[in-house]
């Protein structure tokens, strides 16, 4: 029987990126609109990883598959960590990330370069047919960009700035970012722990 993984999202970017990651294991891997699963799941957790156990289990509970949830967003030192674990609802779920990006720019105007200090964070939880819960984290530590760069990815990566490539997120090849991203991190380490369970 081909073992199935369902990722509990709809972002065709993620699931690519996932699809990358995950592709030498034998599994297939499924969004949950390819898996014929609807659900309006309610984020009320106060971390990451809450968060992904969260959508992880909601989603368990209607599928006999391995599920796999991700939670994932910027954090700002200068502002709290701002937007955090809202970094998805910032300003509203249909805006624009040229507009999310833009503001965050504008909020951070005259804040010198060691202030500007980012991180992006991704926490993934696995629940297996059996119940069993994993999790796994990743963090890429950076700076928020003076203006936005780059057309490659999604979300905040034009405007998070990596001082050791002299570019951002977004001006990286895909497999540059997938080496490093905080979803690849977080997805390289949850496929060990999978591959001990279930291979």
């Amino acid at each position: 029987m081909e073992r199935v993984i369902v990722f509990a999202t709809g972002n065709e970017g993620k699931m690519h990126e996932i699809r990358q990651i995950l592709g030498d294991m034998d599994v297939k891997v499924l969004s949950m609109k390819e898996a014929g699963i609807t659900a309006d799941i309610i984020e009320d957790g106060t971390t990451f990883e809450e968060n992904a156990i969260i959508k992880a289990k909601a989603i368990a509970a209607m599928t006999d598959h391995i599920v796999l949830a991700d939670d994932s967003g910027l954090e700002i030192d200068y502002l709290n960590k701002e937007p955090g674990i809202y970094s998805a609802r910032y300003m509203g779920e249909n805006t624009s990330y040229d507009i999310k990006n833009a503001n965050l720019i504008g909020r951070l105007e005259g804040v010198e370069d060691e202030n500007r200090t980012a991180r992006f964070v991704c926490a993934i939880a696995a629940v297996l047919p059996d119940g069993e819960l994993l999790t796994a984290q990743g963090t890429v530590e950076g700076r928020i960009a003076y203006e936005p760069k780059g057309e490659n990815g999604f979300g905040f990566d034009p405007i998070f700035y990596l001082p050791e490539y002299g570019c951002t997120t977004a001006q990286l090849s895909e497999e540059e970012k997938n080496a490093i991203s905080h979803r690849g991190r977080a997805l390289r380490s949850m496929k060990q722990k999978l591959e001990k369970r279930i291979l």
